[in-house]
């Protein structure tokens, strides 16, 4: 019993919570990033590069041989092509947004506070400290 309520402790820590709910917001943001990079991205740049879909480029090592049932062997270089893209486009977001975040924790620091006032004993004191100095 006490290994699950120390389980319970943990898991209903503050960080371990927001932890798997940035996971999860993370997973479903990949999935976003994945589709503007296939179906926004990638369109025009194949346009401009005269039709070339990056996803279907390969170097072939080993020809197909569907009489031997021997399937193709290739290194998909298009698929790294896009990750690499992704990766980039995921990374600019996070930027902005812990720039956007930074942003707003950015608040003026408060002016410092000036001396107070010395009170009445306050100034007493210091003057009898300074006439004790004066004679030792």
């Amino acid at each position: 019993m006490a290994i699950i309520k120390e389980f319970k402790e943990f898991a209903m820590r503050g960080n371990v919570v927001d932890l798997a709910v940035g996971v999860i917001i993370g997973a479903a943001f990949g999935k976003i990033v994945a589709s503007l990079v296939a179906d926004v991205i990638m369109p025009p740049i194949g346009y401009i590069t005269g039709g070339v879909d990056f996803a279907d480029k390969k170097i072939v090592l080993k020809e197909a041989d569907p009489a031997h049932k021997i399937l193709e062997n290739a290194i998909h270089y298009g698929n790294f092509i896009n990750a690499i893209i992704q990766f980039l486009i995921v990374a600019f977001c996070i930027f902005i947004v812990v720039k956007g975040i930074n942003s707003l924790k950015k608040e003026e620091a408060p002016a410092p506070a000036a001396d107070p006032v010395p009170t009445k004993e306050e100034v007493l004191l210091t003057e009898i400290r300074d006439l004790l100095a004066k004679k030792a």
